[in-house]
């Protein structure tokens, strides 16, 4: 099998690393790296032993399939010139600034019938993996997503930029339509959304709480999903998983609130007996990988293989429509003095009238 020629278009914080673990692979022959910063550009192209340019467009004919990295206000413009010439497209999420936009490369890339493949890692993350064995039917989905600011990616807001990860995991979860969605948010730093909070109700009854904030003293991705059979906690950062699973015991002994009203019983020994007797804690072994070179590697297996990608177009163009859907309520929120919008830390409505937008 001959490698595969590509390019990577945007070498900045994450693109150096597409470009690294590219020219890292046997089975791809890295051309050219196009960033418009020179000395950024040129450093990457010379650790990666590979070429710089500064417009992608010279990448046009010489590259077999593209991996965009750019600023998400570039991406339909820079994928268009790509599709448009049949050449398999990975584009980091958010696949594009809006549903529009969005709804314009996907068509494109459907038209063109070129594989279009976004970049949403976190269902490349081992800990989802792994973790999605024990999710069973998920009924309530609390999602955290928090990190420092990191001045960067200030084109979008936080819900573009952090929140998209969950949106597309609890849809990947839940397959169910959303009958309701409620959100309210603040804007510190950015003049964007900065921090949000969301809740999504599915037509199956299953509820999805969302938080994601960019303004945070520290970092933390936690997802828990509960089920009927138990509650499955993820923790991103880590790669840890750990699962809460009811035994024999608590299904069909004597419920132990019932036994905490019989004379005699020790309270002590039966808040410890909690998780050893009644609530069973495991944490399944979860594989060691990169989950970038995963996502990468799985896109170079489908312009081999001709199959459609993990996350197509189609499916990020569903998040995105979510991602709106918030935003919309975020803007429509009412707070005192019949402010709507994002809350700001030098306005007169700092505390709310209500909490449903």
């Amino acid at each position: 099998m001959s490698r595969l020629r590509m390019g990577v278009v945007g070498v900045g914080a994450l693109g150096q690393h597409h470009a690294r673990l590219l020219s890292e692979l046997e089975s791809v022959q890295l051309i050219a790296v196009a960033d418009p910063h020179a000395k950024q550009g040129r450093r990457v192209a010379d650790d990666c032993h590979t070429k710089w340019t500064a417009d992608f467009r010279e990448l046009l004919g010489q590259i077999d399939a593209i991996s965009i990295a750019a600023p998400t206000t570039a991406h339909v413009e820079i994928a268009s010139e790509f599709i448009n010439r049949g050449i398999p497209v990975f584009v980091e999420k958010p696949i594009a600034c809006d549903v529009r936009e969005s709804e314009e490369l996907v068509e494109l890339a459907e038209q063109k019938d070129v594989i279009l493949q976004v970049g949403h890692i976190e269902r490349f993350n081992p800990a989802m993996i792994t973790a999605k064995r024990f999710c069973g039917a998920p009924k309530y989905i609390r999602c955290e997503r928090l990190s420092p600011f990191a001045f960067r990616s200030t084109d979008i807001g936080v819900v573009h930029d952090l929140m998209i990860h969950d949106i597309d995991l609890v849809l990947d979860l839940v397959k169910s339509p959303i009958s309701s969605a409620d959100a309210f948010g603040l804007s510190l730093m950015s003049g964007r959304d900065d921090s949000i909070q969301a809740r999504l109700e599915f037509e199956n009854g299953c509820v999805a709480d969302l938080s994601a904030s960019r303004v945070n003293p520290t970092a933390k991705r936690q997802m828990q999903v509960w089920s009927d059979d138990g509650c499955v906690n993820v923790d991103f950062t880590s790669c840890q998983v750990t699962c809460y699973t009811p035994t024999e015991a608590l299904k069909f002994g004597t419920p132990p609130v019932e036994l905490a009203k019989q004379p005699g019983t020790n309270i002590e020994q039966l808040k410890q007996a909690v998780f050893q007797t009644y609530i069973r804690i495991e944490s399944p072994a979860v594989a060691s990988s990169n989950a970038l070179l995963d996502e990468l590697t799985s896109f170079i297996d489908c312009i081999h293989d001709g199959r459609q990608p993990i996350v197509d177009g189609q499916q990020a163009l569903q998040a995105m429509r979510v991602a709106e859907r918030i935003l919309e309520l975020v803007d429509s929120h009412e707070w005192d003095g019949g402010q709507t919008g994002l809350i700001r830390p030098n306005a007169s409505y700092l505390t709310p009238r209500r909490l449903a937008g």
